[in-house]
């Protein structure tokens, strides 16, 4: 029986840290103690004028294959999430995949799911080593979020931020992938959505991000808490198998109501929201690749990935790294 397991992790922060007082200087009307204590936030990254989803997804990328000891053509299949691709088309896994110098001709495609996207790529990569189609998967999260923020809204602007995270799977005997859910609602779209579109060479609608913050958060923390029993059932583990939560990396009040409805403690989260903040698809594998780097995360170590994105979109995966 074939299953799929992390053999690599990399992640791209792009530029220096903006802190919340940063922000301030720049003329948004919010505070360091506002930002904090509703989010957990304390900084933020941006791409520099010009720099890509693909830029920063590349980054990661050969970090993350680096560590699986991996060449670009070694890989048989990419999934890249993002909701801010480089263009309309073509995909930025194939601009991913000629940056990287690949040659094979393997698949690569993008998947939209907002901020859980990487557990909606995930899954999909992982269904594909599974069913034989591919034996080693590139699987990204990046995101430009800075360029459909607008700075005139504080309930925003201060939440997100930029950056790429990425994996490889590589197929085993062994299992890695537990179990993997995925839902969606779309009757909750307006709730988190960017509300326009490019028609006839121009902007129309609204083209930044707007959120109903309470709403968001209420629908979060239910199917969060959801979802994770939903794959702890599939592997029939009880929530005390596990050794670590990694939520997406949103606001930290949902990283706690969720921990708390599961009956985790705090200390077995991984929570790297307040070094670069919302950064949708791609936080994830960010908080992922620091647990591993700081050595939080160990070999044998049972693993919880959920996230929740506009759509609303959700899902979760269980596995052993």
């Amino acid at each position: 029986m074939r299953f799929s397991r992390i053999i690599g992790t990399g992640s791209h922060l792009p530029g220096v840290p903006i802190t919340n007082d940063d922000l301030v200087a720049r003329g948004i009307e919010t505070s360091d103690e506002w930002i904090r204590t509703r989010t957990g936030i304390a900084a933020r990254h941006f791409a520099a004028e010009g720099e890509m989803a693909s830029d920063l997804a590349l980054v990661a990328a050969r970090r993350a294959l680096e560590q699986a000891d991996c060449r670009p053509d070694d890989i048989d299949l990419i999934v890249l999430a993002t909701s801010t691709p480089d263009y309309v088309f073509p995909s930025t896994a194939t601009l991913l995949q000629a940056k990287l110098g690949m040659t094979n001709r393997a698949p690569a495609f993008d998947v939209q799911a907002v901020c859980s996207g990487f557990i909606y790529a995930l899954a999909l990569a992982d269904k594909f080593l599974r069913l034989g189609e591919a034996h080693r998967a590139l699987v990204v999260g990046a995101e430009v979020f800075s360029r459909i923020l607008d700075w005139n809204d504080r309930s925003t602007c201060v939440l997100f931020g930029d950056g790429a995270g990425a994996i490889v799977l590589e197929a085993d005997e062994l299992p890695g992938i537990l179990a993997t859910r995925l839902h969606a609602d779309g009757r909750h779209h307006a709730e988190l959505w960017v509300p326009g579109q490019v028609g006839a060479g121009k902007v129309q609608g609204d083209p930044f991000v707007r959120m109903e913050g309470q709403a968001v958060f209420k629908f979060a923390v239910q199917v969060l808490a959801e979802v994770a029993h939903e794959v702890l059932d599939l592997a029939k583990l009880p929530v005390e198998a596990l050794d670590w939560l990694i939520p997406h990396q949103a606001n930290v009040r949902i990283l706690q109501a969720t921990a708390k409805r599961l009956g985790l403690p705090l200390e077995r989260v991984i929570s790297t929201v307040d070094r670069h903040g919302n950064t949708s698809a791609a936080s994830i594998p960010l908080a992922l690749d620091t647990g591993i780097a700081e050595g939080k995360i160990r070999p044998g170590q049972t693993l919880l990935l959920e996230g929740i994105g506009g759509g609303f979109t959700w899902g979760a995966a269980l596995l052993r790294y």
